[in-house]
């Protein structure tokens, strides 16, 4: 059995695919933009010219001039002489992933081939639903005018493969031989309701809607998004998480729009499908959805397989000053001297869809040119709610920006931006830092836009009267600061240690169900955003304090975590036992 056979197929397209082959080369090879792809000397072979490229867009790298060519995992067999599994191994811990046993059983092996089929299947019947949709718009005038009435013609609908639902329970059973073939359902395209019944009633998700084919970067249709012609709820219907589509990863319009991002030199971050076709439809087609969720890290790392430059277009009102507070806090792990992440503020009445149809493609570029450079928009977040000429204020600012910065990724950016909010708040850059690394102020979460209630914050280095930091003395407190400064560690746990967590007494078994839920809808997260997501919840505030108790742990070890897992069960079967000679 050769190396590769070893380890599913499937876990191996997932390292690759949370994977950046940019920066597995980047280690070894220095690379310049030359086009589409990046350049450099090849390190397989001596010369004094490059003629080693590597593709983000393919997540590929090819040397002209000896041949080498492969994925991450092939450059680390190839530049690091690691055997197959090894090198699966340490992408696989970079991203947060734990390889799974080793296959080595004939039945293991048959579970592997069960799931490439089921995918297979998935993608087929997907393609064919696609195929239907499209001939249902084309054959009927009312949502042929729907699209008209938002500025859409029939070359955009073409590219995108726009299709229709009819307004039908059962319209997709004249295009399946089995309705009621599991696959259908496993592929959110049915609906089925009391399934433990002898005769189930099952239906078609998507009626009378307009369907927008949600495609992986290789062009398969993975799943889709459907809005509603007239009045109903809810607006926009996703397809339902299956083996092909997490909502928190994938990029609408990523397909489509791929060599738009090249040609323009951005990606343009947008919130809806019709933003992104509407775009489209006017010359715009470097655009791309977030399928209606928050920014993820997931899209963020994937944004940055297509290029180093990217704006976020947000509307001007509340809701988009806070969605681009959470952007902020998920882009500035990523941050780089020759990375770009800027921030479009739309006017309130509009959203790239109407802005671009009633003021037309030159405006939207003009508004474009404005676009708040990411240092800019730093500072207007860490600034709200603060007047900056008391020391109050200015003490306030400092608290709020110090953990935007600390998340960021270490560069010449960060520097500058230390000394930029060292100038606001009237310090030193020398001084702040020893301010900070000695602990001194609160670490607190940036306000994530105006109008919110601004929580009151303590001085620095200052404890109200009566008041003390929460102690880290239970194993249980241990295992919460570990799992919020790395959530990726989570993944790494078994069930039965999730179970354990998820059971805990008080807020510490609430958390960890909160924190399990957030890891399902958008994967892991670092701490700021986290931080960000306990506002407003009941335990955010016994969170925060704890992860304040003492420095926030840099890069936690499994182990430790682990360790303290195994503490946190032998306490809670200690307390178990007390109870039952208590009852004795």
């Amino acid at each position: 059995m050769s190396a590769r056979g070893l380890i599913p197929d499937t876990f191996v397209q997932e390292v690759l695919s949370r994977t950046d082959i940019v920066d597995v080369v980047s280690r070894h090879v220095a690379l310049k933009r030359g086009g589409a792809n990046l350049l450099g000397l090849c390190p397989f072979h001596g010369e004094k010219s490059p003629s080693f490229t590597v593709s983000p867009t393919k997540q590929f790298y090819h040397c002209f001039g000896c041949g080498a060519h492969g994925d991450a995992i092939g450059f680390l067999i190839q530049r690091a002489g690691l055997p197959f599994v090894d090198a699966v191994r340490e992408l696989a811990q970079a991203a947060g992933l734990q390889i799974p046993q080793i296959r080595q059983t004939e039945q293991e092996q048959q579970r592997e081939a069960q799931a490439r089929e089921q995918r297979s299947r998935l993608t087929e019947v997907l393609s064919r639903a696609a195929g239907h949709f499209q001939e249902q718009l084309r054959a009927n005038p009312r949502a042929v005018d729907y699209l008209k009435r938002r500025g859409l013609d029939g070359r955009v609908a073409k590219r995108f493969e726009l299709g229709y639902a009819p307004d039908g329970w059962r319209t997709l059973a004249g295009v399946f031989p089995r309705y009621d073939d599991p696959v259908l359902g496993e592929a959110g395209l049915v609906v089925t309701q009391g399934e433990d019944t002898d005769n189930p009633k099952r239906y078609d998700r998507f009626r009378d809607r307009i369907m927008f084919p949600i495609r992986s970067v290789k062009g398969e249709v993975i799943g889709f998004g459907g809005r509603v012609i007239d009045q109903g709820e809810p607006k926009y219907l996703n397809s339902p998480e299956t083996p092909l589509f997490v909502k928190g990863r994938e990029l609408y319009g990523q397909y489509e729009n791929r060599a738009g991002v090249r040609e323009r030199g951005f990606a343009l971050v947008v919130e809806g499908y019709m933003d992104v076709v509407a775009l489209a439809q006017h010359g715009v087609a470097n655009a791309l959805a977030t399928l209606g969720t928050a920014c993820t890290d997931e899209h963020v790392r994937k944004l940055l397989r297509f290029t180093d430059h990217v704006v976020f277009s947000f509307d001007g009102d509340a809701a988009g000053r806070r969605a681009a507070a959470r952007a902020l806090q998920v882009v500035l792990p990523h941050v780089g001297d020759l990375r770009s992440f800027r921030f479009l503020f739309l006017p309130d009445e509009h959203d790239p869809d109407s802005f671009i149809r009633e003021r037309g493609a030159q405006a939207f570029d003009e508004a474009l040119t404005g676009a708040i450079p990411l240092s800019r928009q730093f500072c207007l977040q860490a600034a709200e709610g603060c007047d900056l000429e008391s020391a109050e204020g200015r003490a306030r600012f400092l608290a709020q920006a110090r953990p935007l910065w600390e998340s960021m990724a270490a560069c010449a950016l960060r520097e500058q931006m230390l000394q930029e909010i060292a100038t606001t708040g009237r310090l030193a850059a020398t001084e702040l830092l020893k301010l900070w690394q000695r602990g001194g102020g609160p670490s607190r979460p940036a306000r994530t836009g105006p109008g919110e209630a601004v929580r009151p914050q303590r001085p620095a280095g200052r404890i109200p009267a009566g008041a003390t930091r929460m102690p880290v003395r239970r194993p249980q407190d241990h295992v919460v600061r570990l799992l919020l400064a790395d959530s990726s560690l989570w993944t790494r746990l078994s069930p039965d240690d999730h179970e354990l967590l998820m059971s805990l007494p008080d807020w510490h078994g609430l958390l960890m169900r909160w924190l399990e839920r957030c890891l399902m809808e958008s994967g892991p997260l670092a701490w700021p955003e986290l931080r960000l997501g306990l506002e407003g919840e009941a335990f955010g505030a016994q969170a925060r304090d704890l992860m304040e108790a003492g420095p926030i742990p840099p890069r936690p070890d499994l182990e430790e975590l682990l360790h303290a897992v195994a503490q946190a069960r032998r306490s809670r079967e200690q307390a178990a036992a007390l109870q039952l000679l208590g009852r004795a």
